[in-house]
């Protein structure tokens, strides 16, 4: 056995289906680059891009207010006409309500300062004329989220009128710091969590979502790889690059073919396809589960450079690049050479020794 990178072509082809093995051998044409463009589907569900701007001011349960209570009579229920009456620490408690004598108890989480002042001045308003109320958030987080990941500034940032949607606050905590073509950000909101991709918030509007009290908002690199190996540049486990990624791509990324080894007609693509896209690609009805299909590639063909460039890489693909035939008669020569040499010399030495007559 000659040493190799791998299997040779025709390795590869005794293990098809046709031979009584477990793959598919499908040479790439028009109608499979079209049935295997199949994208990583990334975007938020409705109920992340229906939901409205919240308030930066809205109360949530925890957060101290303050109000002050004027009354237009010389003695009120609560005030005189000399000073207001003063609630210093008012608590929301943890089912949303405060407690204002002669008001009694008022939903105040989930509104405003503004809004819970209404509230009490109608109700005041039933027990003594024309009171005046002031409202104000004086403890209390309020609305924040948290922002971590490959951005310049990881922490916890409150939702603030300019802050209110994804875009912005992802400015405000720096940007992302990884290459914009394949940054990935994930929200997490309750139980549900969303992905985009980091573009995807500039070319389409309706995925600059509003936030919500605390959302969780991550910023980390695209995790798709494919291997290579074979005669090509270099042997590795390759991150993809871009969204979309071409086999043409996929062996620039690695420094191509090796020009004295690689034989451009046996560029192989293995992969576990999906029933439904191997039952399309193959144009059958009756697959049951992933099919492993090997996708071979030919550069020589009149289309086959147009055919690589369509042809789209995916995640956990295996690229492989068999070795040109020469190259195997090339060892072989080498390994038959070699020894002839090796033989040769042992004689010489023998009948130098005398261990073999002339």
């Amino acid at each position: 056995m000659l040493p190799a990178p791998g299997p040779t072509k025709s390795d590869i082809y005794a293990g098809s289906v046709q031979k009584q093995g477990d793959a598919f051998i499908v040479a790439v044409n028009d109608h499979v680059t079209r049935a295997t463009a199949v994208l990583p589907t990334l975007g938020f569900s409705d109920g992340f891009t229906r939901a409205g701007v919240v308030g930066s001011d809205t109360i949530r349960p925890g957060d101290v207010l303050g109000i002050s209570i004027w009354e237009n009579v010389e003695e009120g229920i609560l005030a005189n006409a000399a000073a207001p009456a003063t609630l210093d620490e008012v608590q929301v408690d943890g089912t949303g309500f405060i407690f204002v004598p002669y008001a009694g108890r008022i939903q105040a989480s989930g509104n405003t300062p503004e809004a819970v002042r209404r509230i009490i001045t109608q109700k005041l308003e039933q027990q003594t004329p024309d009171p005046q109320v002031m409202v104000s958030r004086i403890a209390g987080d309020g609305a924040s989220v948290s922002v971590t990941g490959a951005v310049g500034g990881q922490g916890v940032f409150p939702i603030e009128r300019p802050t209110r949607k994804l875009g912005a606050m992802l400015a405000t905590a720096g940007g992302v710091s990884i290459p914009a073509e394949t940054a990935v950000v994930k929200i997490i909101r309750g139980g549900k969590t969303g992905h985009i991709w980091y573009q995807d918030l500039f070319e389409y509007p309706e995925l600059d979502i509003a936030l919500r009290n605390g959302d969780r908002i991550l910023v980390e690199e695209d995790t798709r790889a494919f291997t290579v190996m074979g005669a090509t540049g270099s042997q590795t486990r390759v991150k993809f690059e871009t969204q979309t990624l071409s086999a043409i791509e996929a062996l620039a990324q690695v420094g191509g073919l090796v020009p004295t080894q690689a034989d451009p007609t046996g560029i192989f693509v293995f992969r576990n396809e999906p029933a439904e896209i191997a039952a399309n690609v193959l144009g059958r009805s009756d697959l049951i589960g992933a099919q492993r299909l090997v996708y071979v590639l030919d550069l020589t063909e009149p289309n086959g450079m147009f055919m690589a460039r369509d042809f789209l890489i995916r995640d956990g693909d295996t690229v492989y690049v068999t070795e040109a035939p020469y190259v195997q008669w090339s060892k072989l020569i080498t390994a038959i050479t070699t020894t002839a040499g090796a033989a040769s010399a042992v004689g010489s030495l023998a009948t130098q020794a005398g261990i073999i007559e002339k």
